[in-house]
């Protein structure tokens, strides 16, 4: 281990910084974040830190170095471009036993910094001591994508309970399992979706009455079959969960984002095959969030575009379990973007409009005259096995049979599909596309010639369209 990490506490602590330019000026923003008093000296100072020098937030101490400058402060930073200059600051804060960064210099440095990331009070620090620092950012970016941003905020809260925990509670043991229980259930869920007041109670119900705990569900839309659609908050949620119910829609390469230890529960519906009725799906989510567990419905696309999420809450909702959506990119936005196919377009449609190709047979018929107009565009989810209605209804209200069509097969995954044709010519089409597919009908389609560009890649998976034109 070539250094040992430790964190400095440096508020209202001197801080001697030489050199003021732009490597100097980010240095400064690091110290400043953290309380210290910035003296410095240069003879020339970047605008950024002449502002703040004449604010007075930072000490303007010399133009020229003095060793004797080191003598009461706690750090030092050399920040020029200097070899020789850097080499006496290092020299003389070596001697005098203070801690020294020359920057961009490993050999001259007694401290470095590292790639942090921030959620005060939590701190996340990491260093390749000097080797690769860009390899320490990039370390970095990845754990910011896994760090919820306001997972501090929980870490205050807990603070604050800290006390009331050990006045009622007076086990080491079993404080510990308290706050182990805590950071996995109700009240971490409610805290990373920024619902601090609930959060709040069910800390209050788990001290009071830890017996009695309730789980929650949340509803998670995992796009439409790319992983790298999956939405930040989507993959923090699902590596947190406890169970996992999904459908069909959901892809391997999605579920192998979920905790290894959840467990994962299928409860899809697919055409001509099992399926599990929609009340006894409900009736899982439920009875597991009341078992105290963490529940999460994994859903394809987005859980409330024809997802029957809102069905699911109801539920939740009647039956008193806490709930939360995480949105997903629908497959109407991610299939046709993967495509080349812009929903809408100044030139071919001024709007678009969402419709199911499956409903209840006792639901209202489709109001087929707005649909058929033209110069909108119309993205029809599950619609397939009535592509010949729905064909034969836009024609007899209007939309023109020339207009163009596309039937988008699996899309966003590697063996996407897009066969495109004419609206008389939808049935054909649609007729043994491979599953799940969407029918996007408007001139846009006539734009996927020129936009398509998500194309095959042997080297990465994902990356693969096949084109039937019928046209």
């Amino acid at each position: 281990m070539d250094y040992l990490p430790l964190f400095a506490e440096l508020k209202d602590r001197p801080v001697l910084v030489i050199g003021a330019g732009d490597v100097a000026a980010r240095k400064i923003v690091l110290l400043r974040r953290a309380g210290a008093r910035v003296r410095l000296v240069a003879r020339e100072i970047a605008p950024e830190i002449a502002e703040q020098v004449e604010s007075g937030d930072i000490t303007m101490l010399a133009e020229e170095f003095d060793e004797a400058q080191i003598d009461t402060v706690f750090l030092v930073v050399a920040a020029t471009d200097d070899a020789e200059l850097n080499q006496r600051v290092f020299a003389a804060a070596d001697a005098r036993q203070r801690l020294v960064n020359v920057v961009d210099n490993p050999p001259l440095c007694s401290f470095i910094f590292p790639s942090i990331v921030d959620r005060s009070p939590l701190m996340v620090a990491i260093s390749s001591s000097g080797s690769a620092p860009v390899l320490a950012r990039l370390l970095r970016e990845k754990i910011e994508a896994l760090l919820p941003t306001n997972i501090g905020r929980m870490a205050q809260a807990a603070s604050y309970w800290r006390h009331h925990l050990q006045t009622r509670v007076k086990s080491v043991a079993e404080r510990r399992r308290f706050w182990e229980r805590v950071f996995t259930g109700r009240f971490a869920s409610q805290m990373l979706a920024g619902n601090e007041a609930a959060a709040q109670q069910a800390l209050e119900d788990e001290l009071n009455q830890p017996e009695r705990s309730m789980g929650d569900i949340t509803l998670v839309g995992a796009g439409p079959g790319d992983a790298g659609l999956l939405t930040l908050r989507g993959l923090q949620v699902i590596q947190q969960a406890d169970v996992v119910f999904y459908d069909h829609l959901v892809t391997e390469s999605v579920l192998e984002l979920v905790r290894r230890d959840a467990d994962l529960i299928c409860v899809g519906k697919r055409a001509g095959s099992h399926s599990v009725p929609q009340h006894e799906t409900n009736r899982l989510l439920v009875e597991a969030a009341l078992q105290g567990k963490s529940v999460v419905r994994l859903k394809g696309g987005d859980p409330f575009i024809f997802g029957r999420g809102g069905e699911e809450l109801q539920a939740a909702a009647e039956a008193g379990v806490p709930f939360q959506v995480v949105p997903g990119v629908t497959a109407a936005a991610g299939a046709t973007a993967y495509a080349g196919i812009p929903l809408t377009h100044r030139e071919h449609a001024q709007s678009v409009t969402f419709v199911t190709g499956h409903y209840k047979a006792d639901s209202t018929p489709f109001d087929w005259a707005h649909l058929a107009q033209s110069r909108q565009t119309l993205a029809i989810y599950m619609g397939t096995m009535k592509a010949a209605e729905i064909s034969q209804q836009l024609i007899q209200h209007g939309r023109d049979a020339s207009t163009p069509v596309a039937v988008i097969s699996r899309g966003t995954r590697a063996d996407q599909q897009v066969s495109v044709g004419t609206l008389q010519q939808l049935e054909s089409l649609a007729k043994d596309a491979p599953m799940p597919a969407l029918l996007v009908v408007g001139e846009v389609v006539q734009l996927h010639h020129q936009l398509a560009w998500f194309q095959h890649n042997p080297q990465q998976e994902g990356f693969n369209s096949s084109v039937v034109n019928l046209a």
